[in-house]
């Protein structure tokens, strides 16, 4: 064990090596913000965590290291499972309960000090109180509501938005709740009963908050409780008055907040419509109306291999169905079985495909799929016009016309991808149920789609031969 000493030089390399640890953070999280550095950028972050666990370990006076090392054992294997064994499908899940137990670790610290604040083990002064309340506010919030959100992407509970009567009103009786307890209790003497009761209602709200919320937002949900995760550490960053878990815990909320920006602008949505809006409770069939009479044209595998097979450029639109089905392997065989044929082929990615930021990349990547053959919205949207056929996996709400004409639509403004626009469509689909916005695709009634109905998979499956087969 070493102990912090004055007059000796290792306050000085504790610094430092926090100093290190922090730019390490920085530079990964620069590096995580592109698909050609994000692997690099990801052992960097990690490397400066391992940095900050040791100096900190080295820097408190630990009676025993037998329950950390514990800890980093069962820790360790439990992520290496998790990390070999879970599908690509289940990845949102994963990055839900991780920013939960974030969460829960900064919340079970600060209960932890008030706890020995009120032993009289330690004194806490009115700033420290302060945040501590907040750091198991967030940090409970996160837990609990993490916990929701794996439950609705996992479908152990309805993914659709859950709402009841006088539910705002409920959930701001509750907020009120915690704010009284919190400003009495930080300049009372303890009160552990009272203190339970503040962090009860700090997990219930976190359920309350994320219940009403639907799978179509769950991108936006993710990346909030993100941000939420890292508040909360940089609040239990000031309670234990460590420098690292400050910086990492800031720069962790500050960037899922603007991620979070960055989706909701996506969507054309604002945060509060997200948070309270509970969009997609009910099926809604709009547009109905116009399409009342119209029906969709579906077209066989073989007929749809040449189509592409004697097509000049082809984009791909990867969407959740893709990943249901895990057929990112199968897209690119797909693809690179064109390209022989001198086809050029691009991936359309939309910002809230899938059910988390990045979702399609990741996929993609996990099959090899080049960086460079995938483009953000931005840059593809003009390519539709000069494009033969856009072949559409899985994806439903983000090529929706609707979105750009419909005023009565709960989507209209939302930027899609200009899908419609190409020569020909090839929608792949199971059936023709709407997806998490509840509302009818104008895009399946158009005269130049053709929808390929079943599993993605297999329909890729039947693509690829009929193709080897020309």
């Amino acid at each position: 064990m070493i102990a912090q000493t004055e007059g000796t030089a290792l306050p000085l390399i504790i610094d430092a090596a926090y100093l290190v640890a922090a730019t390490l953070f920085i530079i990964g999280l620069k590096r995580l913000s592109s698909p050609k550095t994000a692997r690099s950028g990801n052992v960097l972050g990690a490397t400066g965590m391992l940095i900050a666990v040791v100096v900190t370990l080295l820097d408190r006076q630990i009676l025993s290291f037998t329950w950390i090392i514990v800890g980093l054992v069962l820790g360790g294997l439990a992520g290496a499972i998790l990390a070999r064994t879970v599908k690509m499908t289940a990845m949102p899940q994963m990055v839900g309960l991780l920013n939960g137990f974030g969460g829960a670790a900064s919340a079970l610290v600060a209960y932890d000090e008030y706890l020995r604040y009120a032993s009289g083990a330690t004194v806490a002064t009115a700033d420290v109180q302060t945040t501590i309340m907040l750091s198991v506010l967030v940090g409970a919030v996160t837990f609990s509501g993490s916990m929701v959100a794996f439950a609705k992407l996992q479908e152990l509970v309805t993914g659709r938005a859950v709402t009841y009567p006088l539910q705002k009103t409920i959930n701001a009786l509750i907020g009120l709740a915690i704010v009284v307890l919190g400003v009495y209790l930080v300049p009372a003497d303890p009160a552990p009963e009272l203190f339970a009761t503040f962090t009860a209602l700090c997990l219930v709200l976190g359920v309350l908050l994320v219940i009403p919320i639907g799978g179509a937002d769950m991108p936006v949900v993710i990346s909030l409780l993100n941000s939420y995760s890292g508040i909360a550490a940089a609040a239990t960053g000031f309670v234990l008055h460590n420098n690292v878990l400050i910086i990492s815990g800031a720069l962790v909320g500050a960037s899922g907040i603007i991620l979070t920006n960055i989706m909701c602008r996506a969507m054309n949505r604002s945060l509060t419509n997200v948070l309270f809006g509970a969009f997609g409770a009910t099926p809604v069939a709009v547009g109905a109306t116009a399409m009342d009479g119209r029906s969709v044209k579906d077209i066989s595998a073989e007929d749809a291999a040449i189509l592409l097979g004697y097509s000049r450029s082809v984009i791909i639109v990867p969407g959740y169905g893709l990943a249901v089905s895990q057929a990112q392997h199968n897209v690119r065989e797909l693809a690179d079985l064109l390209e022989q044929r001198g086809v050029d082929v691009k991936y359309a990615i939309h910002p809230v495909a899938g059910r988390m930021p990045g979702h399609m990349n990741v996929l993609l990547a996990e099959a090899n799929v080049p960086y460079d053959k995938l483009f953000e919205m931005e840059r593809i949207n003009p390519e539709f016009d000069r494009t033969d056929v856009a072949v559409v996996i899985g994806a439903n709400d983000v090529v929706n016309p609707a979105a750009r004409h419909d005023r009565n639509s709960p989507i209209y403004g939302m930027p899609i991808l200009d899908v419609d626009r190409a020569q020909n469509v090839i929608v792949m689909k199971r059936s023709m149920n709407p997806g998490f916005a509840g509302i009818d695709n104008e895009l399946f009634y158009h005269d130049r789609t053709r929808m390929l109905f079943g599993d993605a998979r297999e329909s890729l499956t039947k693509l690829v031969a009929a193709l080897k087969a020309m």
